[in-house]
């Protein structure tokens, strides 16, 4: 397996497919790189240089104690760039992976980067606030944590309804995304579980999302029971500089999981890609 070492000395377990312009995807809490298969192999074969790392605490990454902060995230980022010699790069980012990619450009730069996708992604801000109120409340957090603590396999597949929004009539999603959730979430630290919620809870990315300087692509399911539409991709596309938002009408968080809408996915993304 492929691994690089961050700045301290945390070993990243990272995916390289194919040829070309390199598109680096990552991943949302609490998966890792193979939630990405389906984009990495499309990407691939339409000529780009696809690549998806396990951040640290989840897959087949280190688990350390500490380092779960988005500041830290973003310099693992920048050290499988930099180790790569990646340039002219395309980031793409789900849910907690978008406050990573966010906050790699606020903190580092768009020097090596070319575009950026945000898909159902959590900037600006998850917390419900005065000035956020239609943000998720502090206790919903709370929970999860206690979930976690409490019998986290079976707090990994009761979330997995929500995440596909299995429990709509119409639903999409299907025991096999769900099972791949759960197997995914599993491989994820307990530390690393407990500690990102607080990270993605408490952190505000609206500062680094006004450091955008290149073109982004951000999509969003209307039916995202996870992080809210109206708090989040909405607001984002008023503040990034030379963004454009589309709306999935009736999709759920896994839109890069679930057959249908992970295609329609692929094909903004290739088309935003080529633009």
């Amino acid at each position: 397996m492929t691994y690089i070492k961050t700045r301290d000395g945390t070993e990243i377990y990272y995916k390289d497919w194919g040829r070309g312009q390199p598109v680096v995807f990552i991943h949302g809490w609490p998966l890792n790189a193979d939630a990405w298969d389906d984009q990495l192999k499309a990407v691939a074969d339409a000529g780009y240089r696809a690549i998806a790392h396990d951040r640290r605490g989840h897959g087949r990454s280190s688990q350390p104690w500490e380092g779960y902060d988005f500041d830290t995230f973003a310099d693992d980022l920048d050290d499988l760039i930099e180790g790569l010699g990646l340039w002219d790069v395309v980031l793409v980012a789900h849910s907690m992976g978008g406050g990573e990619l966010a906050r790699y450009i606020g903190r580092h730069g768009t020097e090596r980067v070319s575009k950026a996708v945000l898909l159902s992604a959590i900037p600006p801000r998850m917390l419900r606030t005065g000035a956020n109120p239609e943000g998720v409340p502090a206790e919903a957090f709370e929970d999860i944590k206690n979930g976690i603590l409490r019998e986290r396999s079976q707090f990994w597949k009761d979330a997995s309804e929500g995440f596909f929004s299995a429990n709509r009539p119409d639903t999409k999603a299907t025991q096999g995304n769900r099972d791949a959730f759960w197997f995914m979430a599993m491989h994820e630290s307990v530390k690393a579980g407990v500690d990102c919620v607080t990270a993605f809870a408490e952190t505000d990315f609206t500062d680094d999302l006004r450091k955008f300087e290149i073109p982004t692509l951000i999509v969003h399911g209307d039916d995202d029971q996870i992080v809210p539409i109206d708090a989040t991709s909405r607001k984002s596309v008023e503040i990034i500089p030379n963004a454009t938002l589309k709306v999935y009408e009736g999709s759920s968080h896994g839109i890069a999981l679930v057959a249908g809408d992970k295609e329609r996915f692929n094909r903004d993304l290739l088309d935003f890609l080529g633009t």
